[in-house]
């Protein structure tokens, strides 16, 4: 999930301003360097959140070290939107965004990370690693393997740290950027910093995987179902979901690299894990928290716990090219799938920033 920096960061600057509607846009606030939505941008036209259940394929590329699961729609020569989900979610978090995006002409390809659903490791002797630039590179590979030189990036949680480390790394690459939380770049040496008791709380999760026990658990099939769900209640405490749309989430847990992935992703961000030397080079310029010049949304969701106050303004120093921000009022941590409309309508107007 987010970074503990950013949200230690803005623990100290007080309450964030109440947000309000926009017409056209539920539930946003914007916050924006622009004088709005731009005016050749189309409006994307509301959708029920859960009014889709399902993609119609999952496809396969071997990519990098892996062979990616990942779902696609939308016309073959549109401009492509990357989309990237988190954790504990998969790609059924983009599974009403996606329509709603092709439906204006885009490519829309959804992958699974590395460790979920259909995404496998290639060899049996590759490490289990989940630093943040490892998973980067993964989907740079995957572009290259689907030729594609350029796309907007749109993501949340892990997806939101991904896009931004790629726009931050390979600016050219990346055409826009829609980030849930802003910036997430992730500083190891500040994360070992304690942050207030009642901030430290929401991360249990966290420290949970740290333990040996925390590991079993993720292995244990009821246990991480168990955990994993009450994640999803505790985080958006406003979206009205049933099981069935958890189940068909978390059938991507069971894929055979996900505790190992989770439990190491926690671990190197707390310091306790080692990466690999391969990306110390990367991992040494995103320690730089490195600016981000590519037109860029960010989105803010009110009701997630881990929103710093502020209305953005505790990572706006980060981003220098054209700019907006929002924050959707009433909805929590898993924003694409509890706003797909408003989610999407920010990847179209950060197309056309």
């Amino acid at each position: 999930m987010i970074d503990r920096r950013t949200f230690s960061k803005a623990m100290s600057l007080g309450t964030g301003a109440a947000a309000v509607s926009l017409t056209g846009l539920h539930g946003v606030a914007t916050a924006s360097d622009a004088p709005g939505r731009t005016a050749t941008a189309p409006v994307v036209p509301e959708t029920a959140p859960g009014t889709h259940s399902s993609f119609a394929t999952v496809k396969q590329v071997k990519a990098g070290l892996l062979d990616v699961g990942y779902a696609e729609t939308g016309p073959r020569h549109g401009p492509v939107v990357i989309c990237l989900h988190g954790w504990p979610y998969d790609i059924h978090s983009f599974v009403d965004v996606a329509p709603l995006l092709a439906a204006q002409g885009y490519r829309v390809i959804v992958p699974y990370l590395r460790g979920h659903g259909s995404t496998r490791f290639l060899s049996d002797r590759t490490v289990r690693n989940a630093q943040q630039s490892a998973i980067a590179l993964d989907i740079i590979a995957f572009m290259d393997a689907l030729k594609i030189d350029r796309a907007a990036l749109a993501g949340f949680d892990w997806g939101s740290r991904t896009a931004g480390i790629i726009a931050a790394l390979w600016p050219e690459r990346v055409t826009a950027l829609v980030s849930v939380s802003g910036y997430l770049i992730t500083d190891v040496e500040a994360q070992k910093t304690p942050l207030a008791p009642r901030a430290e709380l929401s991360w249990w999760y966290q420290y949970y995987f740290a333990t040996e026990r925390g590991r079993t658990a993720m292995e244990t099939p009821d246990n991480r179902h168990d955990l994993t769900r009450l994640v999803w209640d505790t985080v958006s405490p406003t979206w009205d979901f049933d099981d069935a749309t958890f189940e068909r989430t978390a059938a991507a847990f069971e894929n055979p690299d996900y505790a190992a992935i989770v439990v190491h992703n926690y671990r190197w961000r707390l310091g306790l894990a080692e990466g690999e030397q391969r990306y110390d080079r990367y991992e040494q310029r995103l320690a730089t928290r490195p600016y981000i010049h590519v037109p860029t949304i960010t989105l803010d969701a009110e009701r997630d716990p881990f929103t710093p106050p502020g209305n953005g303004s505790t990572y706006r120093d980060r981003f220098t090219g054209k700019y907006e921000h929002r924050t959707l009022a009433g909805i929590g941590h898993n924003l694409p799938q509890e706003a797909p409309t408003a989610f999407a309508q920010a990847v179209v107007d950060a197309h056309h920033l």
